[in-house]
């Protein structure tokens, strides 16, 4: 298919602060989509495997130092934002998540066309001076965006409530579900603690029940409720086992907490063989926008417990939501949950089958892009045209 010359094609730019997780894959798969469509895209990011990732893509890749979290360089990394954009002359800028939308915004000041995408809020993460002075902040910025992009209906409805006033647009999160499919049971580890992956060594007799938790070993995601979940889970299903896929600042302090049928695998590459392996995907999460993990354990035909934060209905066919749902920080509820799916192997496959079928539906990445693409059609008005077939090209 023709597509204009490359000085004709619109840039842009997207701002991507964390380079891991979740926001990580989003831009890393719309940036695929994107350069498969014909757009010329740059992604600012601090390096990593992110910035790795992009240039295998051959993405025009910047690297923008910056911390995590607000602290005193800020000014510098504003500073630094500034003169790139004033440099690539971008006809929009995309920021995603609460530090890269705080900086770029400050950068741009609404001179070029700007959305920006929280995954999900920063005041949700924080109390006190700091959550306050978050929800201030996001209050004041929403007018340098022309669009805020929310994954779910319900983290629109948590910035509304917030007092965060401001063009919102629901796009749901995605996923990859060639990537993310049914396929073979891997063999299980032989034994916690031993690092091996999930073909390292072939089952003997009836496997054990075997619990996954994918996600960064931090606060937000509620690993250390599932600890102390994991106790009641262990007393009703005495084989069960759990599984720790990630790393993160908390693994030391939840290693304390481990109960010796807990397994650490640290950082992983791929998540799939972890999905296809477990018998049941548990995420404690204390907030969210929508997280990927649930999708992706879905994708592979697998069930799911989740805590009801923003996004988790939405990710869920409706019926999943008296055996999937508990509320946050309720270990006693989250290990009924898990070891009444755990005891009845039927109820698992229908659930796992339903909860594929929901994704196919529903929470295709191809659908995700082509959503993000009209949005920025609509932003650039008469520029250039940001081609369509981002739809269509987003496995390619």
């Amino acid at each position: 298919m023709h597509h204009p010359s490359p000085a004709s094609r619109p840039c842009v730019l997207h701002l991507a602060q964390p380079v891991d997780g979740g926001v990580a894959r989003v831009v890393l798969d719309l940036t695929r989509a994107q350069l498969a469509a014909g757009l010329r895209v740059t992604v600012a990011c601090p390096g990593g495997e992110l910035a790795a990732a992009l240039r295998k893509l051959g993405a025009d890749v910047r690297d923008w130092r910056a911390g995590r979290s607000p602290g005193p360089g800020l000014a510098g990394e504003v500073r630094r934002l500034a003169h790139l954009i004033d440099e690539l002359r971008p006809a929009l800028v995309h920021a995603h998540s609460a530090k890269a939308g705080l900086a770029g915004r400050l950068a741009v000041r609404g001179r070029v066309p700007t959305v920006f995408q929280p995954h999900a809020w920063s005041f949700a993460a924080v109390g006190g001076l700091t959550g306050a002075l978050a929800q201030r902040w996001e209050r004041w910025g929403a007018r340098w965006a022309d669009r805020v992009v929310c994954v779910s209906e319900a983290e629109r409805a948590t910035g509304e409530r917030a007092g965060v006033h401001a063009s919102y647009v629901v796009i749901p999160n995605g996923i990859d579900t060639e990537r993310f499919s049914p396929g073979p049971r891997p063999a299980l580890p032989p034994r916690p603690g031993s690092g091996a992956g999930p073909g390292a060594g072939p089952n003997t007799g009836t496997p054990a029940p075997l619990v996954v938790c994918v996600g960064r070993l931090c606060r937000q995601k509620g690993q250390d409720v599932l600890l102390r979940a994991w106790e009641d889970v262990v007393a009703a299903v005495p084989r069960a086992r759990l599984i720790l896929v990630g790393d993160g600042p908390d693994r030391a302090a939840l290693r304390r907490l481990a109960h010796p049928s807990v397994q650490f695998t640290g950082a992983v590459a791929d998540s799939v063989p972890w999905y296809r392996a477990a018998d049941l995907v548990v995420l404690p999460s204390r907030w969210e926008g929508m997280a990927l993990a649930p999708l992706e354990a879905l994708g592979c035909g697998r069930p799911v417990v989740l805590t009801d934060v923003d996004g988790a209905r939405e990710s869920l066919p409706p019926a999943f939501a008296a055996r999937c749902l508990v509320p946050p920080e309720d270990p006693a509820a989250l290990a009924g949950a898990v070891a009444g799916l755990l005891s009845d192997r039927s109820l698992r496959a229908a659930l796992g089958d339903q909860g594929r079928r929901h994704v196919l539906s529903t929470h295709d990445v191809r659908h995700t892009a082509e959503r993000v693409a009209a949005l920025y059609r609509e932003l650039l008005g008469d520029r250039p045209r940001v081609p369509s077939e981002c739809r269509e090209s987003i496995h390619s």
